[in-house]
């Protein structure tokens, strides 16, 4: 993750520093409440960890400021003040958690790392991606090299399906039963018609296939080995 520290204690936030860069993380530190809510706006983070008492502007109001501009990246709130009342206080002015000092920093960083699954747990899936091929859920497009390929609407919920399960053998009911939405088989060519027609769109112009036949298994999309 990229984790911004707002914290003045100097010795204090080199210490936090340390400890999330050796956790794999990285990490960019403001030691005023000024340049700490300048960095939050004018960059991406994945999480902030805000400390409440600050020069220049107190942690609260940097965290009252950017959830009114829109801001929704996880905020770990740190303070001294340990009372029922200011963790509400923390809380209600957008802080997603509020961990007092003194603290063990194995608990920071496992409360940090939570804090960004929550997150990443909440946020749909928007595009799915196996080499150069790619989908748009929202735009419903897909992209193989950055070239458009046109398809059907058929043909675009077994590529999704495909996609969502890249990697792994996809079975004929499988397909009939996620695609199609039969719970029988029709005894018919129609998954062998429809994968010959995506394989033309988006496999034929490209040198690496994407679509495999399975004998006697089904159907996988993935990177030739």
């Amino acid at each position: 993750m990229r984790i911004l520290v707002i914290e003045d204690d100097t010795e204090a936030a080199a210490y936090m520093a340390k400890g999330l860069r050796e956790a794999g993380h990285v990490v960019d530190l403001a030691a005023t409440g000024t340049d700490g809510l300048f960095m939050a706006t004018s960059e991406r983070w994945d999480a902030m960890i805000v400390d409440r008492m600050l020069p220049g502007l107190d942690g609260l109001a940097i965290i009252q400021a950017i959830r009114a501009s829109g801001n929704v990246t996880p905020v770990l709130v740190l303070s001294a003040l340990g009372k029922v009342d200011d963790r509400v206080r923390g809380l209600k002015a957008g802080g997603d958690d509020y961990l007092v000092k003194p603290y063990a920093f194995a608990e920071l960083l496992a409360r940090i790392e939570a804090l960004s699954r929550r997150v990443s747990a909440a946020q749909p899936e928007t595009r799915l991606k196996v080499e150069d091929l790619e989908m748009d859920l929202l735009a419903r497009c897909v992209t193989r090299g950055g070239q458009l390929i046109d398809l059907q609407p058929r043909e675009f919920r077994l590529l999704e399906y495909l996609l969502r399960h890249a990697g792994q053998v996809v079975t004929r009911t499988m397909l009939l039963e996620n695609v199609w939405e039969y719970h029988f088989d029709p005894q018919t060519n129609l998954i062998d018609v429809h994968i010959s027609r995506l394989r033309q769109k988006v496999d034929k112009d490209f040198d690496l296939p994407l679509i495999h036949t399975v004998r006697g298994a089904g159907y996988t999309l993935r990177a030739a080995r």
